[in-house]
């Protein structure tokens, strides 16, 4: 059965890896002079969301969720001046999006739990 905590913060994390990836050609288009570092940068915190959504069977992986919700917010302050403060909103909408997603995931895990063992007592011990 699939959990729903997970579900919805895997899909946040492969979202903000697009969104990573695309602010970061954004981010090279207007300072070409260090094109080469905002390309690895942006590319490894992608790659990051993607494999942080990949290993969230583990406490360590929403550890690891909020560290990069952090990251990404003070990367906006990295990037260009024209682009820093759409960045920087821009992170801190996906920090808000990952903690409303965990806290409504959590919530749903418990209110399935507890329909189950609601059926579970109605049923009785035989299943019947």
């Amino acid at each position: 059965m699939r959990h729903p905590k997970r579900v919805l913060a895997a899909s946040t994390l492969v979202a903000e890896a697009l969104v990573v990836f695309f602010a970061t050609l954004a981010a090279t288009a207007l300072h070409r002079e260090e094109q080469g570092s905002y390309l690895i940068a942006g590319g490894v915190l992608a790659l990051l969301c993607v494999l942080c959504a990949g290993v969230l069977r583990s406490r360590a992986g929403y550890a690891l969720g909020w560290v990069l919700q952090v990251v990404i917010v003070a990367s906006g302050f990295v990037v260009p001046e024209a682009f820093r403060w759409t960045m920087v909103a821009i992170g801190v909408a996906f920090a808000g999006i990952w903690f409303a997603c965990l806290r409504v995931g959590t919530r749903v895990e418990r209110e399935r739990d507890q329909v189950a063992r609601g059926l579970g007592e109605r049923r009785g011990p035989d299943g019947a």
